[in-house]
């Protein structure tokens, strides 16, 4: 067979197989990618034979050995072929398909007041029509904060996007300040998600993020904007290598390393004309109707002037102008002119200019007193967005006041509105915010604003985390009283999800805000309530920092008659995130922490966790019968636990999940009769649930059609599949619904059937904005 892919393509998906990366906790596709791996190594084994398997395979030397072997078979087994290439689709391998979701748009809308930068878009244009480029053009825009780099890079993007058909993409990148920066894996993730990627198939290695990436974008004319860079190693891998695209990038710093590789264009942004200063104030001005005069003339041309010509000075002065309609140009003047009274000791900015200054002082005083203590305290959260009922928390007012106050903030433009009742500052605009805090209020106040926030932060956490997965057992007075409703729309917890993802950087925000507050409560619980966000999506960097800070505060905490069993809990999470990022030692080294804390605190359900979390990691790596006897004891903890004890209601649950894993255990082993026997058990434990937990039953059967169609049973397996299939329907689990769609397709009766659900499985993909599974499909269905 001409096989059409290589040793060295192999080789790249084993790699992220064996840093375990793709089984551990970024989700469901992960350990469908995993267990096909496992299927792969597997077939030369004889049914019934036991083993570990001796562990994944580590080192170059051995993975290359082992590409080179899986290649060659291929080469020589059409079935084998057609069964590596869908894994390696899975593990995010070659050629996953462009454009299944249409061309991505996604820039932010231009500036309705945008004035002058004709020369940084003659400058792109004539990049463009320069000599051809093996690789992407790259513009950096640079100069100092607030001279409107963003706003020109975005109206330049507008100006130019005809010439990128495929499409245009835009992310932010934080800016300068190490706590607000951006990974280059957060950056990726939101980019791929931009080109067709869903969540659950974004890798969690960095590597296999960059070449799924640049394979994504091969061969397309995009235009990708990268806002607020820090530095040249952020930007990197972020760069397309097809040529005719074009990536324009803004930072406050030069990013000189960018100029030999890849050869970028630096264009420097400065003040603004003062013909163009005064037009963009007019313009800013004009936004409430109010139009200035030819007598006006002289005074705007000075208030340009005062404001240094700064598009954000400018535009602050623009806004306040318009929002006062007895406000003149010649009071402005004077007051930008004088001396800043009251300026708090401290407000030079080393990054703005003075001139900056001084219109956020001008506007801030502009403000009712309402208005500036929701600034101060805004300031003084390290969230990077606010909504309408956070900033109410803040504040400890009502959302409708805050509405109110978030609009007269973002009407002086001390506040950016980057979405629907959605807020940030400028970074320049939060540190003047932040110090006027630390001046002008008791710490004591603002103390109690953090908590406050953070407290909202946790409620909301819990009931989404809650809403995403209601049959976990979980930690912290957050989640008492939390119920669903009976008629609950069957894609509430997808909902709930993309909730979550949303304020992923705020929740991260609130646990280092809390922790610096000491309030250690609160960032263990936050950390708690983050569990399915994390588990279903990844985020394993910003995982791993939060939930170190978590096992610290539940640490502290505890030697303050705390919850002890909070440390148990922090440390098996922790070990999930060290799974996601393959680090096998300190996963292992964090689980028998967890258990050794829980077996202190006499906590036999944290203990079973721990354990059957140990087993998990077994899985991962092969080590089949350590797998089994980790679950094995897990279930003897589970059985152990009293009527009444803490986590006694949830060990019949516990039970049922733990009879699934010995499952999958024993299929690994390819001991496929005993496999069948223990899901059949696993399956008549969640049967007899007091609350039906028809997703899990629907996971068992799917096991089961996996493990039937691996022990060559066609027939069972389509039984299994068939009920999967229902359950999931039912359930509203799309993605899993179209696994079991494929899975089937794989022992469909006919080739008419097979066909049938591999169309299934296709409009439930396309429909979920799944590339990866989408082009599996596709190639199938074509090469029916």
């Amino acid at each position: 067979m001409d096989l059409a892919i290589s040793v060295e393509a192999v080789l790249g998906a084993l790699e992220t197989a064996a840093s375990g990366t793709l089984g551990g906790a970024a989700g469901e596709m992960g350990r469908r990618a995993a267990e096909g791996l496992t299927r792969l190594l597997g077939r030369g084994r004889r049914a019934g034979e036991d083993g570990d398997g001796g562990g994944p395979p580590v080192g170059e030397d051995e993975l290359r050995r082992l590409a080179e072997a899986l290649h060659a078979r291929a080469r020589t087994d059409p079935g084998f072929a057609r069964e590596l290439l869908a894994w390696m689709r899975e593990a995010g391998g070659p050629r996953l398909g462009t454009g299944l979701r249409g061309v991505p748009r996604v820039l932010p809308a231009a500036s309705g007041v945008f004035t002058d930068r004709e020369p940084v878009l003659a400058a792109l244009e004539e990049l463009l029509d320069g000599e051809e480029r093996p690789a992407a053009h790259v513009a950096v825009l640079t100069g100092q904060g607030g001279i409107g780099k963003t706003a020109t890079a975005v109206h330049c993007a507008h100006r130019l996007k005809d010439r990128f058909p495929d499409g245009q993409l835009f992310v932010r990148l934080g800016g300068p300040a190490a706590a607000s920066a951006a990974r280059p894996a957060e950056a990726l993730s939101v980019l791929l998600g931009d080109l067709g990627v869903a969540a659950g198939r974004v890798p969690a290695d960095p590597r296999r993020q960059e070449n799924l990436y640049r394979d994504l974008t091969a061969d397309r004319r995009l235009l990708v904007l990268l806002d607020d860079a820090s530095s040249e190693a952020q930007v990197r891998p972020l760069i397309p290598a097809t040529p005719g695209s074009l990536v324009i990038v803004t930072s406050r710093y030069r990013l000189a390393g960018l100029a030999g590789d890849p050869g970028a264009r630096f264009l420097t942004l400065d003040p603004l004309p003062e013909a163009d200063a005064v037009l963009l104030l007019a313009r800013v001005a004009a936004t409430s109707g109010r139009r200035s005069e030819a007598r006006d003339a002289a005074r705007m041309a000075a208030v340009a002037r005062g404001c240094g010509r700064v598009p954000l000075a400018l535009c602050e002065t623009g806004a306040l102008v318009a929002s006062r309609a007895h406000l003149s140009w010649e009071t402005v003047e004077r007051r930008l002119a004088g001396p800043v009274p009251g300026n708090p000791e401290g407000m030079d900015d080393r990054n703005g200019t003075d001139a900056v200054r001084r219109a956020h002082d001008l506007a801030y005083r502009e403000l009712s007193a309402e208005a500036a203590r929701l600034y101060r305290l805004l300031g003084h959260w390290p969230g990077p967005e606010t909504g309408v009922a956070a900033a109410a928390r803040v504040a400890d007012t009502t959302e409708g006041a805050a509405r109110v106050l978030l609009e007269e903030l973002a009407g002086v433009h001390l506040l950016q509105e980057v979405g629907e009742e959605r807020y940030r500052f400028h970074d320049l605009v939060r540190a003047d915010a932040e110090r006027r805090a630390r001046a002008e209020d008791d710490p004591a106040e603002l103390a109690a604003s953090v908590r406050r926030a953070a407290v909202w932060y946790l409620r909301f956490a819990a009931a989404a985390d809650h809403r995403v997965m209601p049959g976990r057992w979980h930690l912290g007075p957050a989640y008492q009283g939390l119920t669903l409703p009976a008629d609950r729309d069957p894609h509430d917890g997808r909902a709930a999800l993309a909730a979550l993802r949303r304020e992923r950087a705020n929740l991260a925000a609130a646990v280092r805000a809390a922790e610096t507050c000491h309030f250690d409560d609160l960032v263990w619980q936050l950390c708690e309530a983050t569990w399915a966000l994390h588990l279903r999506l990844g985020f394993h960097d910003q995982w791993i920092d939060t939930h170190r800070r978590g096992v610290a505060a539940a640490r502290r905490q505890a030697q303050e008659l705390g919850d002890a069993r909070a440390v148990g809990r922090m440390q098996a999470q922790l070990a999930f995130a060290y799974m996601g990022r393959g680090r096998w030692d300190e996963a292992e080294t964090a689980l028998h922490e967890a258990a050794d804390a829980d077996r202190a605190a006499g906590h036999l359900r944290g203990q079973a966790t721990a354990v059957e979390s140990l087993g998990l990691l077994r899985l991962r790596q092969r080590r089949w019968q350590e797998a089994r006897d980790c679950f094995t004891t897990a279930q003897g903890l589970l059985r152990s636990i009293g009527a009444g004890e803490a986590g006694a209601t949830d060990v019949p649950r516990g039970l049922a999940l733990l009879e699934d894993h010995i499952g999958r255990a024993l299929r690994g082993a390819g001991r496929y009769a005993e496999a069948v026997r223990t899901l059949y058990t696993a399956l008549a434990l969640f049967r007899a649930l007091p609350d039906r937990d028809l997703y899990n039953e629907g996971r068992v059967y799917m096991n089961l059609g996996e493990t039937h169609l691996a022990a060559a049973d066609p027939a069972a397996a389509r039984l299994c599949l068939d009920e999967a299939l229902a359950v999931m329907e039912s359930e509203g689990a799309e993605l899993q619904e179209a696994d079991a769609a494929e899975l089937r397709a794989r022992c469909a009766e006919d080739e008419e059937r097979r066909v049938s659900f591999l169309r299934r499985a296709e409009e439930l993909y396309e429909r979920g904005g799944d590339a990866v599974g989408l082009a599996r499909v596709r190639e199938g269905l074509g090469g029916g």
